[in-house]
């Protein structure tokens, strides 16, 4: 017997979703660690599918449609982690003391739901109309197909299973051995040498920090010497060429630390933004195309003849994605609401007319930007990667563009508010940023599952539970 020949019914389990979500806490801490720590995130899919291959086996009936369901359920971990990149902005601006849990978590929710809610018309354009590779995706399921393994496989299957799990705990014991070295000072945690060049100041450095060897395999090699390159020509090239030109102030290593995040890293966003534009025209057509098909597959499920679609095309109804996206809209306003009228020791808050135009307009910002970032995000994730997919990069440009339009409504407001202005920029940019990260998951997900033969509406109903847990 092979695997297509399992019962498709044990597929959304409880205790797929169970697994998925004790998961999704554990990675969402250690992405969370990791992202503050060096600016980084790794994909959970594969870690995830090991785990629940393993775990899985010793229950009976276990499918490698289950197992799917548990890696898309623990997936959100690494993406809507990457949250932190924007939200820690506001304490950064003294808008925020800390992180509100409730106002933390409906960001989170509300732009992952979204999210999910965007990459189902984005799934036929750039995953089942597509050549992208999708690198993760692919090896996901190629780990599912292997590790799920029946008949004369069963046996190699959970060996495999076994001694993965075994190399994932072995791995996370060494790792908080050398994390604890290092904290206790017996041995160095990291090295950053700053050193003139001509009349700049350039740098080299590096971490000892096992995390960092983990997410440099899961990632690869490709996009290792692609970052390097890329600290090649920040640190050793644009560093000492821009730090030449203004006369040093302070420490050497703070006045290019300085340069470095007013300057270089906006050049780094400018490349980002060309190409992301580039991107967009040539996804137009196909995203048409994959609209069209979404449509047209609602319209032989209200003639009765839904029975007739293949199972890989069935995806959530795309009248209940448009109502479930309407829907999302009112508890967005409170949110912005909320944020605008309370005002912090940074400065007052906006309760008056103009905040419901700023809500207004923030609201359609969060509509159309937020999808144009997720499929450009889905798109990059399709060619290189949901691990590699420049998000920092893409935030940037999301809250140059908020910014932008928060300029236009400055004149109309108190002399004031401009403490408020910078802080609602940075909130409105962190729902769009939650919005594309999930959307760059679920598309490496979805292609997982159309390998697999999965069912994508129950994906895309595992992972806005992976969205509430992370």
């Amino acid at each position: 017997m092979t695997a297509t020949t399992l019962d498709r019914r044990v597929e959304l389990t409880v205790r797929s979703l169970i697994l998925g979500v004790l998961i999704t806490l554990v990675f969402t801490a250690a992405n969370v660690f990791l992202g503050l720590k060096v600016g980084l995130t790794f994909a959970s899919s594969i870690p995830a599918a090991v785990i629940s291959m393993a775990v899985l086996r010793m229950f009976s009936g276990a499918t490698i449609w289950e197992n799917n369901i548990v890696q898309t359920v623990a997936s959100s971990a690494g993406t809507l982690s990457s949250i932190i990149f924007v939200l820690p902005g506001l304490v950064m601006i003294g808008w925020w003391a800390g992180f509100p849990f409730w106002t933390s978590f409906f960001i989170c929710a509300l732009g992952g739901v979204l999210g999910v809610m965007y990459s189902i018309p984005l799934r036929r354009a750039l995953v089942t109309q597509s050549d992208l590779p999708y690198p993760e995706g692919v090896a996901a399921a190629e780990v599912l197909k292997v590790g799920s393994g029946a008949g004369s496989d069963a046996a190699g299957a959970a060996a495999e299973g076994k001694a993965g799990l075994q190399v994932v705990l072995v791995a996370s014991l060494v790792s908080a051995g050398v994390y604890l070295l290092s904290k206790t000072r017996l041995m160095a945690e990291e090295f950053t040498k700053f050193f003139p060049v001509g009349g700049g100041v350039g740098a080299a450095g590096t971490s000892f920090s096992l995390a960092l060897f983990g997410a440099g395999h899961l990632v690869g090699a490709t996009v290792g010497v692609a970052m390097l390159i890329g600290l090649v020509i920040a640190w050793g090239v644009l560093t000492p060429i821009l730090t030449s030109m203004v006369p040093m102030t302070g420490d050497m290593g703070e006045f290019a630390t300085g340069i470095w995040r007013t300057k270089v890293r906006f050049l780094g966003a400018g490349a980002i933004g060309v190409a992301a534009l580039w991107t967009l025209g040539r996804l137009a057509a196909p995203l048409w195309t994959g609209l069209m098909g979404a449509l047209a597959a609602q319209a032989r499920r209200s003639a009765g003849d839904a029975a007739s679609l293949d199972i890989t095309e069935r995806d959530i109804p795309i009248g209940i994605v448009a109502t479930v996206s309407v829907a999302a809209l009112a508890p967005l306003a409170w949110l912005l609401w909320s944020f605008l009228s309370t005002g912090t020791a940074a400065g007052p808050g906006l309760a008056t007319a103009g905040a419901i135009g700023l809500i207004a307009g923030a609201l359609v910002y969060i509509v159309i930007v937020g999808f144009l970032v997720a499929a450009i995000c889905g798109y990059m994730a399709g060619l290189i990667g949901s691990s590699n997919s420049p998000l920092s990069g893409v935030g940037i440009l999301a809250v140059l563009g908020a910014s932008l339009l928060l300029v236009l409504a400055r004149t109309a407001l108190a002399p004031d508010a401009g403490p408020m202005l910078v802080a609602f920029a940075l909130f409105v940019t962190a729902i769009v940023f939650a919005v594309a990260t999930i959307a760059n998951d679920n598309l490496q997900d979805l292609k997982t599952g159309q390998l697999v033969g999965a069912t994508p509406w129950k994906q895309q109903a595992a992972l806005i539970v992976g969205v509430l847990a992370g």
